[in-house]
């Protein structure tokens, strides 16, 4: 097993304090968003196994010995690299309003910007890598987020309920969901505003926002979070595509799957993340990063219902286990108690982190690494079962069948 070396990365949505907290170190002043463990190329993390070799990027061991680090099964299914990726995200402000490409859309748009020459590293491409990104996230504290599109009648109410005349176009396109086309037909209208109206509506829609808000409104909470929006983003369609949009409040210990093509942001709140090895995202708003209407509205999956939030089901050993229908990854968490060592028994690849107090990892070969607050260590496919003690939180990245 291998403690690892990780970055962190800087963007403009990021905490200055919640990132350097959770390492026990000072804060630079910089917004700190993320922190990355795994083996994208974007910023894999390092390892140093004492060989003489120094660090090197866990990219380049896994590719050096995909068998041993990953199992004959994933390596099999996914090739010499890991599938999944851990984060810790510290967002202080709302993220861009995004999807996720599913396996083909992200193969056929990475293979078609390859081939027009798209310099991989181009501020304005929109496929990164040939891999979807189905994401989990699970809150450490209060998460709020935006997830999937609302009940088309109940976004009809809110509408209703804002009484502004500039919505009247989203509300017609809403009430043709009987003939399937409603949904697509708002979200366009939204995104597609004309420039010169664009800072009048969102105006609007903010100042309706407010006046709910501060209601005993059902849609209060959703209407504070979208009158928000509009005053970071005076003049983004993206705050008018908001208002089709669950709103949706975690606390700690709770989650959410976000699937291909599920339309979402994360507004505020400390959190896990794993999702496949991947950092395709397509964006339509609330960001000053690269956007393509066209392209994220021809990938949308535009199904309506309420936000599935997700609790930890128990597994062996006191672990507890966050599902998802993918074969990318697998998130777990131990809460410790002090008592007995957790055994936890791997065929695939792992991940240890600890988020709170402190951990024990033992090898079975005699070596034992001590993890700290945002610590964590990289456990081989073919090291033997180790051995988890400690008092705090503890998070376990693998593989569906892996463990």
């Amino acid at each position: 097993m291998d403690r690892l070396v990780n970055r962190v990365r800087i963007s403009t949505w990021g905490s200055a304090t919640a990132i350097p907290d959770l390492l026990g170190v000072p804060p630079t002043g910089e917004p700190q968003a993320e922190l990355w463990m795994g083996a994208h190329p974007g910023d894999p993390s390092r390892i140093d196994r004492g060989d003489g070799l120094g660090q090197r990027a866990l990219a380049d061991v896994i590719a050096a010995d995909p068998e041993r680090e990953l199992g004959a099964a994933t390596a099999a299914r996914f090739g010499a690299r890991l599938p999944f990726l851990l984060k810790v995200l510290a967002a202080e402000q709302p993220l861009s309003l995004q999807v996720h490409p599913n396996p083909a859309q992200a193969a056929a748009g990475f293979a078609e910007e390859q081939a027009r020459g798209v310099p991989l590293d181009a501020p304005f491409r929109n496929y990164c890598d040939a891999s979807h990104k189905p994401e989990l996230a699970c809150a450490l504290g209060d998460l709020e987020a935006l997830c999937g599109f609302r009940e088309v009648a109940e976004t009809v109410k809110l509408i209703d309920l804002l009484a502004v005349p500039e919505l009247a176009g989203l509300s017609d396109a809403l009430r043709r969901e009987a003939e399937g086309e409603g949904l697509r037909l708002a979200m366009t209208y939204a995104l597609t505003l004309p420039d010169n109206q664009r800072a009048i509506v969102v105006g609007e829609v903010a100042a309706a926002c407010l006046r709910v808000a501060e209601s005993d409104s059902p849609f209060a909470a959703a209407c504070a979070a979208v009158a928000d929006l509009a005053h970071r983003h005076p003049a983004d369609p993206g705050v008018v595509a908001a208002l089709l949009l669950n709103h949706v409040r975690l606390t700690d210990g709770q989650a959410v799957y976000f699937a291909a093509g599920l339309p979402h942001s994360y507004l505020r709140g400390v959190f896990v993340e794993i999702l496949a090895n991947s950092d395709n995202v397509l964006r339509c708003g609330l960001t000053d990063k690269h956007i393509d209407i066209a392209e994220l509205l021809r990938i949308l999956e535009f199904r309506a219902g309420p936000v599935d939030v997700l609790e930890p089901v128990d597994g062996e050993d006191g672990e507890l286990v966050y599902a998802a229908p993918v074969p990318d990854f697998r998130l777990s968490r131990f809460v410790l108690d002090g008592g007995p060592a957790r055994t936890l028994h791997a065929a695939g690849p792992q991940i240890l982190l600890c988020t709170d107090g402190s951990a024990r990892v033992a090898d079975g070969r005699g070596g034992e690494l001590a993890l700290a607050r945002g610590q964590s260590v990289y456990v081989p496919a073919d090291d033997p079962p180790v051995l988890l003690g400690g008092t705090g939180s503890v998070f376990r990245a693998t593989v569906p069948g892996g463990h």
